[in-house]
């Protein structure tokens, strides 16, 4: 069964930087997509950025676009990095990685597309 492992999360200030790992626990996994969601406290989930087997495609919500960057050192996207600068309060929350074999962009953003998840790590951000 595989697993993913989430890593990086923590305390920051305001205007600083975190980068956030997603490993896989097999090194045969090979999904079509790998996504990072957040759950900020009262809110619901939301769909953060993913990217696409060989980096081919890369996505994000609009609140990070600039700010945010996903990548991953292997075409397999067994390990997806996502960098996130210039953080500000309101990015405070649980962050999740998942992955899907499901070979569509289709519902890239969606979280019912993926079917891999890992269990989050806590990304705080003060002011």
């Amino acid at each position: 069964q595989v697993q993913l492992v989430e890593s990086g999360g923590g305390l920051v200030q305001a205007g600083g930087s975190l980068r956030l790992s997603c490993t896989a626990s097999v090194e045969s996994f090979d999904p079509y997509a790998v996504a990072w969601f957040r759950q900020a406290p009262g809110k619901e989930r939301e769909f953060v950025s993913a990217i696409s087997s060989d980096g081919r495609y890369l996505y994000y919500t609009d609140v990070v676009k600039g700010r945010f960057t996903i990548s991953s050192p292997n075409t397999k996207n067994t390990v997806v990095h996502l960098q996130m600068n210039i953080l500000k309060p309101e990015d405070t929350a649980v962050y999740t990685c998942a992955a899907t074999l499901r070979r569509s962009r289709a519902n890239i953003r969606e979280a019912l597309n993926y079917d891999y998840w890992g269990q989050g790590t806590q990304v705080t951000v003060s002011s």
